[in-house]
Order: structure tokens, then C-alpha cells, then sequence
């Protein structure tokens, strides 16, 4: 597998709702985020430019995450807890059918902290795919 990744970075406040009155998380807080999108391919499935996909195609990203997740209160965003857990699985859920190449979403809200979501992305079948085994 060929594997390509780009970073995104965005500036928005949560809290999680879920954790004990005294977790200084349950408290309104922000975090300057990091997004890494990870997509990959087999070298078979490469573009006829050699790529895995143009970098360029994940200007779309850049401007929903602009428009959807910089300076907003994640709470209303996302519907669901917002663990950086939860926000990898909820990004990656928003965006695996337009880029089905996708196979990680990476969520940082600290410079040491990261949490993952990925998948297994198997190789595309061949055209040969249902002929028997042994040559031709």
C-alpha cells in the first residue's frame, strides 16, 4: 500500500458532558485542533498520474473544516460526545464516500495527544477477478 497524508488545523471549544463535575474537561475549554486525513492505495490503484489521489482534491476539506469546525462550539457541531475519539470516527463517517481512498483520520488536541480512527482498505479486485488459479 501507497499511503499519502495531509494536516488541517482548526481553533474550537467543547465540553465533555459526560465526565464528573470536578474533570477540569467538563468544563468549557478549547484546543487548537490538528486534523491529519490519511488516504492509501495499492500501486495498482494509483491515478495514471501516480498518485493515490491529488493533493489538490482535499481543498474541499480544508474549506468544510473552515466553515464547520474553526472557531465553534463542537457540542453544536457534532451531535454526539466530542472526544477526540468520537470527532476521528464522526470526521472520517463525513468524508469516507467522497474520498473512499480514506483509510485514517487522525485528531490531535494537544501536541502530544492523538487519537485514530482507521480502517483496512483492501486492493481494488483485478479485471481477472473469478478466473481460477494457474495460468491463462
Amino acid at each position: 500500500m501507497l499511503t499519502i497524508s495531509k494536516q488541517f488545523h482548526f481553533s474550537a471549544s467543547h465540553v465533555l458532558d459526560k465526565l464528573p463535575s470536578w474533570h477540569k474537561c467538563a468544563r468549557m475549554h478549547g484546543h487548537n485542533y490538528v486534523v491529519v486525513m490519511e488516504l492509501s492505495a495499492h500501486p495498482d490503484d494509483l491515478t495514471e498520474a501516480g498518485f493515490v489521489r491529488d493533493y489538490g482534491d482535499l481543498d474541499r476539506f480544508k474549506t468544510w473544516v473552515d466553515e464547520t469546525l474553526d472557531h465553534r462550539h463542537l457540542n453544536e457541531v457534532m451531535g454526539i460526545s466530542t472526544s477526540a475519539e468520537n470527532m476521528a470516527l464522526w470526521i472520517f463517517s463525513q468524508w469516507v464516500e467522497r474520498y473512499p481512498e480514506l483509510t485514517a483520520v487522525w485528531v490531535s488536541e494537544t501536541p502530544k495527544t492523538w487519537a485514530v480512527y482507521r480502517v483496512e482498505r483492501r486492493r481494488r479486485a483485478p479485471a481477472e477477478v473469478g478466473r481460477g488459479p494457474g495460468p491463462g
